[in-house]
C-alpha cells in the first residue's frame, strides 16, 4: 500500500490535493466516503468517485451540510457531467459479522472495485485506509478538503437513504424513511415496542437487548 506526500497550493481549495495530485502523475484520482456507520439498522454505504478535470468542484460539499433537494440535485449533476462512480454496499449482517469499521473499510473497497476505471491513487476520508494495493491518503474531515470525497459523501448519502426508504414500505412502523436507521427517540421506543426487524444490526446498542433469545 503506497502513500504520497502531498504538497496543495499555497492557497488551498477542495480541488488543490487532485490537482497535486494530477501534477504528480496520477491521472485517476478518487474521492472515498461512507454513510451509515451510526445507525442501528440498514447497511453502511460506500462511494468512490473521479471528478472530470474541468468541472466546478466547488458545487461539491459534504453531504451533511446541504438539505435532502440539493443532494439529489448534485447527484443528477455526477451522473451527467462526466464523473466516474462506483458504490459499495456492506450489509447489516456483515457488520454484525465485522464490525463497523471493517464494514465501512470493506464497503470502500467494494466501491473501488465497482468503479468503470481503477483509480490510480485515492483520497480517503477517515483515518483508516482501505484494504488496497493502491497508493492512497486518510484526510480526516475529508469533505472539507477534497471536492471528489465531498462527491463521494453525496453519492453515498442519496444511494443509502433510497434504501432505507423502500425498508420503511417493508418496516413502516420504525419509520425509517424519517430516521434512516439513526437513533432516535421514536426509533429507539419503536425497537422497544416492536423488537428488532430484519435489517436491525444485533451487534448493536439500543437493539441487542430487544433480541429475543431462542
Amino acid at each position: 500500500m503506497g502513500s504520497v506526500k502531498l504538497w496543495p497550493d499555497p492557497e488551498p481549495d477542495t480541488y488543490s490535493l487532485e490537482r497535486c495530485l494530477r501534477q504528480k502523475g496520477y491521472q485517476w484520482v478518487g474521492g472515498l466516503d461512507e454513510v451509515g456507520r451510526g445507525p442501528l439498522a440498514g447497511p453502511v454505504v460506500a462511494a468512490c468517485v473521479v471528478l472530470e478535470e474541468n468541472c466546478d468542484y466547488s458545487i461539491f460539499v459534504d453531504s451533511k451540510t446541504i438539505r435532502a433537494e440539493k443532494r439529489a440535485s448534485l447527484y443528477d449533476e455526477l451522473r451527467k457531467n462526466g464523473a466516474k462512480i462506483g458504490v459499495g454496499i456492506v450489509s447489516e449482517v456483515d457488520i454484525d459479522r465485522l464490525n463497523i469499521l471493517q464494514a465501512s473499510l470493506q464497503a470502500m473497497k467494494k466501491a473501488v472495485l465497482a468503479m468503470p476505471l481503477q483509480p490510480d491513487f485515492l483520497l480517503v476520508d477517515g483515518n483508516q485506509p482501505i484494504p488496497m494495493a493502491i497508493p492512497q491518503q486518510t484526510l480526516v474531515k475529508g469533505e472539507s478538503k477534497s471536492a471528489s470525497i465531498a462527491a463521494a459523501s453525496i453519492i453515498a448519502k442519496v444511494v443509502r437513504d433510497e434504501l432505507m426508504e423502500k425498508y420503511h414500505l417493508q418496516y413502516p412502523e420504525y419509520n425509517f424513511q424519517q430516521n434512516r436507521g439513526y437513533p432516535t427517540l421514536e426509533h429507539r421506543q419503536a425497537i422497544k415496542t416492536h423488537g428488532p426487524c430484519a435489517i436491525h444490526r444485533q451487534s448493536f446498542k439500543c437493539v441487542k437487548e430487544f433480541i429475543v433469545k431462542t
